[in-house]
């Protein structure tokens, strides 16, 4: 059985995806402990828009923003593929995975360390480091469960909302639906996970400007990342051939048993 699978390109292609989707959520969760200022990378002055009565306003990012699009890319991909079903089986898998990473995390932190251990990096400046082991791996439950919920929801849109574009466009204008299901998962997104882990501790005006602030951001590298989807698009069709492509779109669809070229816009 296991070299029929090895034979078989889409199946090795979606275990590779879902791999990389994993994966890719994981290492961003992990790393949202840290926030960076995007004006300081990019070299360039703070933005200091005024939203909501908020004023000062500037991108001050969690790494975390830096993957997330990488999944939204990855989300588009393989609904275009493999189906809206598909698509939640990697999700949920990718939820479950995290939720043990971070209990793995809790139960680490909880372990006595040794005393040899504990200054082992103060030449690094870093006196006690079960503090700061602490501290990154220790996010608390309300922006961890936040974020787990603001995912599966916003993967739940993206897929609505790709595939209802899909319905009214046939296999023309990939950039359309994955660009616009993007946009409408990432709003959802960029509130869920505020709502549940700030709402007790900023108000409703700090909330909306805080979360327009990232969804700008987030607009814009999904609209940067468009290429890339054709990119991959193009890899895919070298790699199953163009007729095995036309099947799994086809299927993705729901249009397994249907013959001829798939519907196109117009």
């Amino acid at each position: 059985m296991i070299q029929a699978i090895l034979k078989d390109r889409p199946t090795k292609l979606f275990l590779g995806f879902t791999a990389f989707f994993c994966c890719n959520a994981l290492i961003a969760e992990s790393i949202g402990t840290k926030l960076f200022s995007l004006e300081k990378l990019l070299g360039t002055r703070p933005a200091n828009f005024t939203l909501f009565g908020q004023t000062g306003l500037s991108f001050t990012l969690t790494c975390g923003v830096l993957l997330w699009p990488l999944e939204f890319v990855m989300t588009d991909i393989v609904n275009e593929y493999y189906g809206p079903k598909a698509v939640r089986r990697i999700s949920i898998t990718a939820v479950i995975l995290i939720a043990y990473a971070f209990l793995i995390y809790f139960l680490s932190i909880g372990i006595p360390p040794a005393d040899v251990w504990l200054a082992s990096s103060s030449k690094q400046g870093v006196p006690n480091i079960q503090d700061a082991f602490s501290a990154i791996f220790g996010q608390g439950m309300k922006i961890i469960i936040g974020s787990l919920v603001a995912f599966l929801v916003s993967q739940v849109v993206d897929v609505t909302v790709f595939h209802q574009i899909k319905k009214r466009t046939g296999h023309k204008y990939l950039w359309l639906r994955a660009t616009g299901s993007t946009l409408v998962s990432q709003l959802v997104d960029s509130y869920i996970v505020l709502f549940i882990a700030f709402s007790s501790l900023f108000s409703w005006q700090q909330i909306l400007a805080i979360g327009m602030m990232n969804y700008i951001y987030k607009c814009a590298v999904a609209i940067l990342l468009t290429p890339l989807i054709y990119l991959i698009e193009g890899r895919i069709e070298r790699y199953v051939g163009h007729s095995t492509a036309e099947q799994m779109k086809r299927a993705a669809m729901g249009q397994e048993d249907s013959e001829g070229p798939l519907p196109t816009a117009g």
